[in-house]
């Protein structure tokens, strides 16, 4: 096999079963961050060697969020045509005695357990089927049980100086030994995923913090490999945590949702980096100064601060920027007048029906003598720029109440929200035909 060039090298592993959510979106915005900072090589890798577990279309699903954040990469594999790969892999490591065969099932493994810790002993598994004979191995196959085969761990500690968390210890005999190969003859995500990473000359991978002992786990699986371990330098971050701290309330917040909602793929990234302060840029821009160990503090997510961060974001786009995403026939002075007041840019829809289409505002009793008044004191067209202030300068000369209260009316009725973008730029768009018809429908 060709050795990969050197240089930083980093993998986009997404999940191959769900949505590409926010906590998977930053671990894949870091890594390419990560490679792009240094010139290095992004290889976006499908783990799909277990068809049933893949739907049909994910993985073009997950390639069109990950473009749609800013993402790209160098070269793309798939595992479902690697399966002779793995098995020859698989095959080495039986043949050292670091894979055994196993033929308990879930219900006997349960009970093991279970009785270990009644005892007072670690649940670790107890490695019984490595007694397993040759004959009594052949003697279950042709009675129709197959075998499910676990990888042995080394009895020691594995280390590593992991690039955020400094030097990190892992106890193997403290962990069960992992099944890598499942009885259908599939293989599991650390098997594949150990085999793919010394195969692609993979030098970086940043991953959860709830992933350290999963690493010792790949440390010793490359080691048995023949792999040089210490060729891929870690680096395990905070988990993205929720105010509540329920990091499983972010899986059903996913890119193709936020997306869907109307923020900016920008202000996902800088979120995702450093929170509301941090500013929307590029990412070309923010992989040139990127510094891993600051943009992977502590995380909390917040739905209120991305949207604040988006409100700012979308505050400073232009109009030729939104135009596409925005309804048929908006107009930049329509966008100029509400893009300070969108949380989403799925918004807009609803202010371009107030100032351009039909809406029923509700009926004002209490204020509909000085509605009746506004709508006698509405000037005819063409308006000046000044004729929001004219008029209601008119109307609360007239009625002789308070101008906040009649301002509020008037919103009300025009718009039918209790807030929103300035009137002063949104009454010359809805016109005096559309104003007047609803100071009429509010009044009645």
């Amino acid at each position: 096999m060709k050795r990969p060039a050197k240089g930083v090298r980093v993998r986009l592993a997404p999940s191959p079963t769900a949505a590409l959510h926010l906590g998977s979106a930053r671990l894949a915005l870091l890594n390419w961050l990560v490679a792009r900072r240094h010139n290095g090589h992004v290889l976006l890798r499908h783990d799909d060697a277990d068809a049933a577990r893949s739907p049909e279309g994910h993985a073009a699903a997950v390639e069109q969020d990950l473009r749609w954040l800013g993402l790209d990469w160098d070269e793309t594999w798939t595992q479902h045509g690697r399966q002779d790969r793995y098995s020859e892999a698989a095959e080495r490591l039986k043949l050292r005695g670091r894979l055994y065969p196993c033929l308990e099932s879930e219900e006997e493994l349960r009970f093991k357990r279970e009785l270990r810790v009644k005892r007072g002993k670690s649940p670790v598994y107890d490695r019984a089927m490595l007694k397993l004979t040759p004959q009594q191995l052949e003697a279950a196959i042709a009675g129709g049980k197959q075998p499910y085969w676990r990888f042995r761990l080394s009895d020691s500690e594995v280390g590593w100086d992991d690039i955020v968390q400094g030097r990190t210890q892992v106890k193997l005999t403290a962990i069960s030994d992992p099944i890598m190969l499942r009885a259908d003859g599939s293989f599991l995500h650390a098997f594949t995923a150990a085999v793919d990473d010394m195969d692609a000359g993979i030098t970086r991978i940043v991953r959860g913090a709830d992933s350290v002992d999963a690493t010792g786990v790949q440390l010793d699986l490359l080691s048995a490999l023949g792999a040089n371990p210490t060729a891929i330098g870690y680096a395990h971050v905070p988990l993205l945590q929720t105010g509540s701290g329920k990091a499983r309330q972010l899986e059903t917040l996913t890119l193709r949702r936020l997306r869907g909602d109307g923020v900016e793929p920008d202000v996902i990234a800088a979120y995702l980096l450093g929170g509301e302060q941090q500013a929307a840029r590029p990412l070309g821009t923010v992989a040139e100064q990127f510094d891993l160990l600051r943009a992977c503090a502590p995380a909390t997510f917040d739905v209120a601060g991305l949207q604040r961060l988006n409100r700012r974001t979308l505050g400073n786009l232009s109009f030729a920027e939104v135009q596409p995403r925005l309804p048929a026939g908006c107009t930049e002075a329509f966008w100029l007048a509400v893009r300070g007041s969108l949380d989403l840019l799925t918004e807009a829809r609803g202010w371009w029906d107030v100032v351009a289409g039909t809406i029923v505002p509700p009926v004002l009793e209490e204020f509909a003598p000085v509605l009746r008044q506004a709508l006698a004191l509405l000037p005819p067209e063409p308006w000046p720029d000044s004729v929001w202030h004219d008029w209601l300068g008119a109307v609360v000369a007239q009625s002789g109440q308070d101008a906040d209260g009649i301002a509020a009316a008037l919103r009300l009725a025009l718009t039918g929200e209790d807030e929103g973008p300035e009137l002063a730029a949104l009454l010359p768009l809805i016109g005096r035909a559309r104003a007047a018809l609803r100071l009429g429908v509010a009044a009645a």
